[in-house]
């Protein structure tokens, strides 16, 4: 049997019963056969100051191992103010620096997201995607998960208890994991000598 497809699972988020937290937990459960999805909470990253990017905090050097280990990044997001939460996109900038030396470059990634309102994180995930051309991470489009009306989505343990929002996870999950298998063919196919 070949080695576990480890995926690395990022919530926008540092509030303990959050929502994208619990969607993260709930995906864990949802990873398709070979492969795990770890998370890596956001807590103790350090606002993004670029006079230490070249002596990053050990939280930053620990979040910037764990991505590259990573066969693909899950990100799931909140919605603030019609964007991208602040935590989320200091833990994104940290990660990427010093210019030259971004984690992210050639990561297959996935995006999700719950919200108590009825967009579900729609401009959060638009805006997500933004960033994503940028940083050169490859984005798996389809199938979009946005969790509307959260807080009836999820019982009071934090449990995901709505079966679209399941499927769509497994599904987001599954093509995920294929997205980045055919990501990974195509560049070594590319790197024979002809």
């Amino acid at each position: 049997m070949g080695e576990q497809f480890r995926i690395l699972g990022i919530a926008g988020s540092l509030r303990q019963s959050s929502y994208n937290r619990a969607a993260l937990r709930a995906a864990a459960d949802l990873v398709p056969e070979g492969a795990t999805l770890e998370i890596f909470d956001l807590d103790g990253i350090p606002p993004f100051n670029q006079d230490e990017e070249g002596h990053p905090a050990p939280r930053v050097v620990e979040f910037k191992e764990r991505i590259r280990a990573a066969d693909a990044i899950l990100f799931a997001t909140p919605e603030y103010n019609y964007s991208i939460p602040g935590v989320l996109k200091n833990a994104i900038d940290w990660a990427s620096r010093p210019y030259g030396a971004s984690a992210w470059n050639g990561k297959p990634v996935a995006v999700m997201g719950a919200s108590v309102g009825q967009m579900g994180t729609s401009r959060a995930q638009y805006h997500l995607r933004q960033v994503f051309v940028f940083l050169n991470m490859h984005s798996l489009n389809q199938p979009e998960v946005m969790i509307a009306d959260a807080a009836h989505r999820f019982d009071e343990h934090g449990n995901l208890t709505d079966e679209k929002a399941k499927e769509l996870i497994r599904q987001l999950l599954a093509g995920l994991v294929a997205w980045s298998r055919r990501l990974k063919s195509g560049a070594e196919a590319r790197a024979e000598p002809t």
